[in-house]
C-alpha cells in the first residue's frame, strides 16, 4: 500500500501564507498531511477546523491531533463548513481555506472501500460508507438512459450510450456487486481508450463522482467560501480532473469580473462589480520531481484566489 502524500504541499503552504494566529479550514482532511504542516506554522492562538465525510479519516484525525487545543475535526462535507464556522463566532474571519479534491490514497489503496478498479473489492464507492446509496446498489435500479448520463456528464465518456447498454444487460443475468465485475464489464464494452489508461478509468471517475455528489458538493461550498473569508484571505482549491478545475476557474473568475454587463448600461463607478475575490497567480501543476515521487500528483492542479482586503 502506498503511504499518503499530500500533493503540491509546499505550493499551499505558499498559497494560504500560514499566519501564526490565523485561522484556517480544511474541507477535505484526508489522511492530514497538509493539516500537519499548516499546524506546524500555527501559534498557540492559531485555529484550523478540519472536516471529511470518511468516518476513517476523522478517526485519524483524533487520534493525530485530538490532544491539539488548535485543532477541530467535524464529520460530513465541506459545505456545512459554513455552519461550524458561523457556530464557532468566524463568518468573515477565516484567513484561509484549503480543498483538496477527490479520492485519498488510502481510500483507492483499501480494495473494501470500491474506489479502485485495480482491487477487486465491494462495489461501493461512498466516500462515507454509512451514508446514502452505494454504487451496486444505484446500479441495480438506475435506468440505461440516467446511467449513461451519468457516464457522459461527469466522466466525459465517449462510449456512455454503448457502456450503459452493457451494463444492464449485465445486471439481467447477475448483480453487479464487485469492482473487478465492473471493470470487465466497462473493458469489453470500450471499444477505444487513451494509451496508458485502463478502460474503465472514465466510467469509475464519473459514478464516483455521482454517487458522492462531487460536483454538487463543490459548486454549494464555492458560493459560501467568500462570505466565510477575512479581507485578503485566500481560497485554495487542488483539482484532480478537467470538471473540477473549470468549476473552480469558472467561478473564480465570477467573483473577480462580475456578469457581463452591456457597455451601455448607465451606471456610476460605485455602482460597478466590486471584485469579490481575486485570482493569485495562474494554475500551478506538481513539478517533474514531485510526480516521479508521487505518479498520482500529476492529474493535480491548484487554483489560489485572494478576498480583496
Amino acid at each position: 500500500m502506498m503511504d499518503h502524500q499530500p500533493v503540491l504541499l509546499a505550493e499551499v503552504l505558499a498559497a494560504l501564507r500560514v499566519r501564526p494566529d490565523g485561522i484556517y479550514l480544511d474541507g477535505t482532511f484526508g489522511r492530514g498531511g497538509h493539516a500537519a504542516e499548516i499546524l506546524a506554522q500555527l501559534g498557540p492562538q492559531g485555529r484550523l477546523l478540519a472536516v471529511d465525510k470518511d468516518p476513517q479519516a476523522v478517526d485519524v484525525a483524533r487520534q493525530r491531533f485530538g490532544a491539539d487545543p488548535r485543532f477541530a475535526i467535524e464529520r460530513g462535507s465541506f459545505t456545512a463548513l459554513g455552519q461550524h464556522v458561523a457556530e464557532r463566532g468566524w463568518m468573515g474571519k477565516v484567513d484561509g481555506i484549503l480543498l483538496d479534491l477527490g479520492v485519498s490514497s488510502p481510500q483507492l489503496d483499501e480494495a473494501e472501500r470500491g474506489f479502485s478498479f485495480r482491487l477487486d473489492g465491494p462495489l461501493d464507492m461512498r466516500m462515507d460508507p454509512e451514508s446514502g446509496m452505494s454504487a451496486a446498489d444505484w446500479l441495480a435500479q438506475a435506468a440505461e438512459e440516467e446511467i449513461a448520463r451519468v457516464l457522459k456528464e461527469y466522466g466525459e465518456e465517449r462510449f456512455a450510450k454503448r457502456i450503459a447498454r452493457a451494463i444492464v444487460h449485465s445486471r439481467a443475468e447477475a448483480p453487479i456487486t464487485r469492482t473487478a465485475q465492473l471493470q470487465d464489464i466497462v473493458a469489453r464494452a470500450n471499444p477505444a481508450w487513451e494509451k496508458g489508461k485502463d478502460p474503465a478509468t472514465r466510467a469509475f471517475q464519473a459514478i464516483r463522482i455521482f454517487i458522492n455528489r462531487e460536483l454538487d458538493d463543490l459548486e454549494d461550498f464555492l458560493q459560501q467560501s467568500v462570505a466565510l473569508l477575512a479581507p485578503g484571505g485566500r481560497l485554495a482549491v487542488i483539482s484532480f480532473h478537467s470538471l473540477e478545475d473549470r468549476r473552480v476557474k469558472q467561478f473564480i473568475r465570477r467573483q473577480q469580473h462580475g456578469a457581463e454587463l452591456p457597455p451601455d448600461l448607465p451606471l456610476t463607478q460605485a455602482q460597478m462589480w466590486q471584485p469579490r475575490l481575486r485570482a493569485v497567480g495562474k494554475k500551478i501543476l506538481a513539478g517533474a520531481q514531485e510526480v516521479a515521487a508521487n505518479p498520482r500528483a500529476r492529474s493535480a492542479v491548484l487554483r489560489v484566489a485572494e478576498k480583496p482586503a
